[in-house]
């Protein structure tokens, strides 16, 4: 992330990524995900997480924590606490449901002009932006990142910092179909862990154990299945829903060791 601050200002290279990354060491798997990307590993048809999103709603606590230890990141422009939605300026003086940075549950407020401004987090699911701009809020770069038309800094909220979960692969006996899947956000904003599942064990089962393509092949079955087929009013996927508008990148790693590729 100090690199990219550097490379910001030495070559004028503006913007952010997401970064996912996994290390085999000594028999073991360290997967470290900052951003929305995502991680999971198929071993005999069970599903296994190894990383987790990070969006506004997910780390919604940490965002607010943040907010009411420095008021000043807000800009005046923003209020820390959470409504279910907007407040308008008729609605002073009645109570509504809200919560802080300590809450995981809701409870009633009397609001004041204060809870006027705009929430530090508003939406849900995959439309939830932080300060109206951002939907992740872990990753690399984004130092020049401002919400619109103001001198408000979002870098302050974003973390650099990645969540690592470790597997050991010494604990089980794997086999060529056990894998693990790591995907950007464009894979799973339309496909979710279990027909990424299905598509792994169905594309697999056309290869012999020791063909060395069959990975590589499912992968890029993931990717053209999120994409969709181009028709007249886009990208659709065989349920006929939009296909995924974002980057997809996909890996597909063998847990079951090198095999015998003769």
């Amino acid at each position: 992330d100090e690199q990219i601050r550097r490379e910001r200002a030495s070559q004028h290279l503006p913007g952010g990524c997401c970064a996912l990354a996994a290390i085999y060491l000594m028999g073991k798997f360290y997967v470290a995900n900052a951003g929305d990307s995502r991680a999971i590993i198929i071993r005999n048809g069970e599903i296994i997480p190894m990383s987790r999103e990070f969006t506004p709603e997910t780390e919604r606590q940490r965002l607010q924590f943040l907010a009411l230890l420095r008021p000043e990141l807000l800009g005046k422009e923003f209020t820390h606490l959470e409504f279910p939605r907007r407040i308008q300026p008729k609605e002073l003086g009645k109570k509504m449901l809200y919560r802080d940075q300590n809450m995981n549950g809701w409870a009633y407020k009397k609001i004041e002009e204060d809870d006027l401004k705009f929430p530090l987090i508003f939406g849900e699911g995959k439309k939830a932006r932080m300060m109206a701009t951002i939907g992740v809020t872990r990753g690399l770069g984004d130092h020049d990142l401002k919400v619109f038309n103001s001198n408000i800094h979002i870098k302050p909220f974003l973390s650099c910092f990645p969540e690592v979960r470790v597997y050991d692969l010494t604990q089980y006996e794997h086999c060529p179909d056990d894998v693990l899947v790591l995907g950007t956000d464009g894979l799973w904003d339309v496909t979710n862990d279990k027909e990424v599942a299905g598509v792994v064990m169905e594309v697999l089962t056309n290869y012999e154990p020791n063909d060395p393509c069959r990975y590589t092949m499912v992968a890029q079955e993931l990717v053209v299945r999120s994409r969709g087929v181009l028709k007249e009013r886009g990208w659709r996927l065989a349920n006929d829903k939009l296909g995924s508008g974002d980057d997809i990148s996909v890996f597909v790693i063998p847990l079951g060791g090198p095999g015998n590729y003769t």
